[in-house]
């Protein structure tokens, strides 16, 4: 009996000695994951704090008075009162443009599909509002019948050697760049539309949004980046090729060289800077104009129609 009993108080012994191990790695194991999960709240107690420091380090962009999400106001909004914020690292580039450029664009009508591609990337790139277009397409019949067809004409700002549009502007608010491009300034525009009314080629708009003038700036965010603008990078056709006239190797300059090249409405003297080749005489000094677009967006923004009152009738 004596040995069964030592027997078992020894096999009784054997369990507690396996048992402690046991118990040791369970409360070491307990220990181990109440540790981590209290690491992980530190952890995360830490990582907001840090962000929260982080972003109240960071000044809020200022929004300029103007609520956000209207259509044409982004890139003034993100950009800065003028548009032009990132010419304090520039030197005042955008204001002034690049010493001995002369940018040009070149359209070779031969190629010239209609997609209205270069039409959709320029009011991407530059938010134009609904219903105005720094560049568009038109998509006209010329000749006589029986013997007509089909044409296109891309138009847009011309950017003249001897622009019409600066003369006539009473706040100074339309000036050309040392390399030819002309712009626009929005916030010293006063949105009296003479500029509008002394462009020769259509090419400039009351903005609805803005009520201020506007008009292709050869995407001079994008130019003087290195960048082409919008509408020559999206052409499906390649018909439209930007450079500089000064290079010769550009290819607006081999163009002078190669082929016939002609500008709309020389006889006005504007001298403008957009060539074309191929385009017919037809639409040399005709050119299909919207004066209907003018009046509508003219009182739209509270000015005056101006001379053309084109109104469309009801049925």
């Amino acid at each position: 009996m004596r040995k069964h009993n030592g027997a078992g108080a020894n096999i009784a012994h054997k369990k507690n000695q396996a048992a402690a191990p046991e118990m040791g790695r369970r409360r070491f194991f307990r220990a181990l994951t109440s540790g981590a999960a209290g690491m992980a709240v530190a952890l995360s107690h830490g990582a907001k704090a840090a962000a929260t420091a982080t972003t109240s380090a960071i000044p809020a962009m200022p929004l300029l008075g103007r609520p956000r999400g209207d259509a044409g106001r982004d890139f003034i909004d993100d950009h800065g009162a003028a548009a032009y914020g990132y010419t304090a690292k520039d030197g005042e580039l955008a204001f002034k443009g690049f010493e001995g450029k002369r940018w040009a664009m070149l359209v070779d009508l031969r190629k010239c599909i209609g997609c209205q591609a270069c039409t959709a990337a320029c009011k991407f790139e530059n938010n134009v509002p609904g219903g105005v277009f720094r560049t568009w397409v038109p998509d006209m019949e010329i000749g006589r019948y029986p013997d007509t067809r089909r044409a296109f004409l891309p138009r847009l700002c011309n950017h003249c050697k001897r622009p019409s549009c600066i003369e006539v502007c009473p706040a100074g608010a339309t000036w050309q760049r040392r390399d030819g491009i002309v712009v626009v300034d929005a916030d010293r525009c006063i949105g009296c539309g003479s500029c509008v009314d002394a462009c020769p080629y259509d090419a400039r708009f009351m903005n609805p949004v803005t009520n201020t003038a506007d008009k292709c700036n050869f995407c001079a965010q994008r130019t003087d980046q290195g960048l082409l603008p919008a509408c020559v990078e999206t052409c499906v056709g390649g018909a439209r090729q930007f450079g500089d006239l000064n290079d010769p190797h550009s290819a607006p300059a081999r163009a002078l060289q190669q082929w016939p090249v002609q500008v709309l409405k020389p006889e006005t003297g504007n001298q403008p800077r957009v060539l074309y080749v191929g385009l017919a005489d037809a639409l040399q000094n005709n050119l299909p104009g919207r004066p209907d677009l003018w009046s509508a967006n003219r009182r739209a923004a509270g000015e005056p129609s101006g001379d053309w009152t084109i109104e469309e009738v009801s049925q």
